[in-house]
């Protein structure tokens, strides 16, 4: 990522923008009500959503308050669950094999290609266009992302907010070992990394777990020179030196202690936990720890620095990941379910919640949205202007996104720092389980 984002940026320097918009942020759902008419349902009945759980308490209040408040505003009984990101595509498999999936949902891209293989979304080609013709357009990435050609010919969703991960640093600590910028490549931060380890600190809070947050290491391989698959993404080709060089990467870093022991095993919050209670120095985050840090922890808001990913010795990759909401073809009635999806893109409602959820914008118009005014925010609206597309350099498939959602990359690393397989036998074996991932595809 380049541009507006320095490689060095202060906690102190967000403080004016993300306070006052969580000081707020308990008074919005009425005050939008007010300001916003809700669309009119004449139907009534219930509706179920499920919505993305982050880590800002802020923002999944206001979300929740926002649909119960619409829900009242047009005698549509709401029932709103939040689950964890990392946990939704358990979540969601459960539901379509109990038949119970929930009217509207928020999910990642990568699970949203899964499920339009499967024919369990409704498209939304209409609400698309309707509310970017009314905000200005949709921002080129995201547009591409979303591409109807790669979900079966349709809009499988809307999207809601752009993520993408900054690294974040104790500049405290750097400070103390003499170092001012955060380092610009993977094989420098592991030196830095190194230096900064001590008792009960390890440099690197990046999770190896299979979780979403464990994928981030697909990018990292990716940095490397590595590939899940070839360029016309159909035959896995992980197996290949690159990956090797990667894998000793990885492996050395664990063999010098430099990741927390619990990383192959942390949930979805496992590396924001470990940032906050002062246990690592160095993870990839959307931002969301700033929240919880400013509340709970101002001294650790203050010594936080950011800085874009690093680069591998091959390429720097710094993937943008819309966060969408979808309706399944299993939804009682997908009119009010629309409504409530076309009512959650309003931009007084996202403005606000932007500010409290840390997500880069997805329309034209969002960019003079005072939310994207602070450092963080504004690195991720250079993110979704600059940054790589969703799987890049591998093509964006469901048989990529089935790779991922299996976590392959997490569990090849596990195979070795834990389970004492040579690196060449845990390349052999997420070779041999990605094959027959992307054969189901063939």
């Amino acid at each position: 990522m380049t541009g507006s984002l320095r490689p060095r940026l202060s906690r102190r320097q967000v403080v004016a923008g993300a306070a006052g918009g969580i000081a707020g942020a308990s008074l919005l759902p009425g005050i939008l009500q007010a300001r916003r008419a809700p669309a009119l349902i004449q139907s009534g009945g219930k509706l179920t959503f499920w919505g993305g759980l982050i880590f800002s308490d802020e923002a999944n209040e206001l979300l929740t308050n926002t649909v119960n408040d619409w829900g009242k505003a047009n005698g549509v009984e709401t029932e709103v669950v939040m689950i964890n990101q990392n946990e939704t595509n358990q979540k969601v498999s459960a539901a379509v094999e109990s038949n119970t999936m929930p009217d509207v949902l928020d999910l990642g891209l990568d699970l949203m290609l899964l499920l339009s293989q499967t024919d369990k979304l409704t498209g939304l080609d209409d609400l698309f266009t309707k509310i970017g013709d009314a905000q200005g357009g949709w921002m080129d990435s995201i547009d591409a992302a979303t591409d109807p050609a790669k979900f079966g010919g349709a809009r499988m969703g809307i999207p809601f907010g752009a993520s993408g991960n900054l690294l974040f640093a104790r500049q405290d600590i750097l400070d103390g070992i003499g170092v001012s910028d955060l380092p610009t490549t993977w094989e420098d931060l592991t030196k830095v990394a190194k230096d900064a380890t001590s008792d009960g600190v390890y440099g690197m809070g990046f999770a190896l777990s299979n979780v979403g947050d464990g994928n981030l290491q697909v990018s990292v391989l990716q940095s490397f020179g590595g590939r899940i698959a070839d360029d016309e993404g159909k035959t896995v080709t992980l197996k290949s030196p690159e990956t090797t060089t990667y894998m000793e990467w990885v492996k050395a870093a664990w063999d010098d202690g430099l990741f927390p022991p619990g990383a192959t095993t942390w949930d979805g919050a496992g590396d924001n936990t470990a940032y906050l209670s002062g246990q690592v120095v160095f993870i990839a985050n959307t931002g969301s720890v700033s929240i919880k840090a400013q509340t709970d922890d101002p001294d650790l808001f203050e010594s936080t620095s950011y800085a874009s990913l690093p680069s591998g010795p091959v390429m720097k990759v710094s993937a943008v990941g819309p966060n969408m909401r979808a309706i399944p073809t299993s939804a009682k009635d997908v009119d009010t379910a629309k409504a409530l999806v076309e009512h959650l893109s309003n931009p007084d409602f996202l403005n606000e919640y932007y500010k409290v959820a840390i997500y880069g914008p997805v329309l034209k118009d969002q960019e003079s949205m005072e939310a994207f005014t602070d450092p963080i925010h504004a690195g991720l609206l250079d993110l979704v202007k600059t940054g790589t597309a969703p799987a890049y350099p591998d093509v964006n498939n469901a048989a990529y996104a089935d790779f991922n959602s299996n976590f392959l990359v997490p569990k090849m690393i596990q195979r070795v720092v834990i389970d004492g397989k040579t690196i060449e036998e845990a390349i052999d074996e997420a070779q041999k389980q990605g094959e027959a991932i992307y054969a189901k595809y063939a």
